[in-house]
């Protein structure tokens, strides 16, 4: 589904071409999308927030479909990838924008609510809970120490074991393996049977995927490549390293946050507690709702569009 009332164009942002879709008039909506995502992530609330009055701007981030995708991990940092954003807002005229992020986005959205809460009237994230940066243990340290060198984030950082596999296996197929991977389980790749494996049988779509949506990101990603996406995964550590000035910083903007609760990230060791238990109010002191969806996995905002619109409009509509 591209509706066809959906507009693009190529912007200059950062240094980079951008490129950004979107539909209606009003107060701006930022969509920023995950992986393996892309603007298209936002197709369903794009159309539903443009129906109710406001401006959805849904980018491709940077590594993404038809943005430009430098090639060095090192240009994917938080910083370069919120100059992004902060350089895009500028671009579409606005002094301030409402903001919605979904799992790599929403770390973008955190990130750009830290460095520059002057840019963010709300928030609504999804799938990812703030993380505050820890000043003793880089990302990555802490990720092989939990999970091992086969957790799919510390298998991202070699090329052979990632783009390597990815080229052997039809990316179509694929990105089907993505998008319909439910288990809350982390995500454990062993080297040579992992993202390349074939699966026993064929992958049957949900209802909420179409072997059309499959097309167009499978269109997109083999032109682009999944490096730029991976990027992300393996600037962690520099970001760890950039951030910080901002150890122990609160996001103060007005924020809410949904996850499903067959979503991964709401089983990493920790998270429930953090996020029920009282470690994220304190974090983000504006948080004015956690919304947990009962049978939901990751692809959030794709499974249930018209559930996840109506919460992004119900909050945003009250600034």
């Amino acid at each position: 589904m591209d509706d066809d009332t959906i507009t693009h164009r190529t912007m200059e942002v950062n240094g980079i071409k951008m490129h950004v879709a979107e539909k209606g008039e009003g107060a701006v909506v930022l969509l920023l999308h995950g992986f393996p995502e892309l603007w298209y992530s936002w197709r369903h609330q794009i159309v539903s927030l443009a129906a109710r009055g406001f401006r959805a701007v849904a980018p491709d981030l940077r590594g993404f479909g038809g943005t430009d995708a430098p090639l060095s991990a090192a240009s994917y940092t938080m910083l370069h990838v919120v100059g992004d954003i902060v350089a895009l807002i500028h671009a579409l005229g606005q002094d301030k924008v409402f903001v919605v992020g979904h799992d790599w986005g929403a770390m973008v959205a955190w990130s750009l609510c830290m460095f520059r809460p002057d840019k963010v009237t709300a928030l609504v994230n999804l799938s990812v809970a703030f993380q505050p940066r820890s000043p003793h243990l880089k990302p990555l340290e802490v990720l092989r120490a939990i999970y091992g060198d086969d957790y799919y984030i510390c298998a991202f950082q070699d090329p052979e074991r990632s783009e390597a596999e990815f080229a052997r296996i039809n990316t179509g197929l694929l990105l089907k393996k993505f998008f319909t991977y439910r288990d809350p389980l982390p995500v454990i790749v062993p080297r040579g049977n992992g993202f390349g494996s074939l699966p026993d049988k064929e992958i049957v779509l949900p209802p909420w995927l179409s072997e059309e949506d499959i097309n167009y990101y499978a269109s997109k990603f083999e032109k682009s490549g999944f490096t730029g996406g991976l990027n992300y995964y393996r600037a962690l550590d520099s970001t760890w390293e950039l951030t910080a000035p901002w150890t122990g910083v609160e996001i103060r903007v007005p924020a809410k946050f949904i996850v499903g609760d067959q979503d991964l990230t709401y089983h990493i060791p920790g998270a429930k507690e953090y996020i029920h238990e009282g470690g994220f109010k304190r974090d983000v002191p504006l948080l004015q709702e956690v919304v947990i969806m009962v049978g939901v996995g990751h692809f959030i905002n794709q499974e249930k569009p018209q559930e996840i619109a109506d919460h992004i409009y119900e909050f945003i509509k009250k600034f």
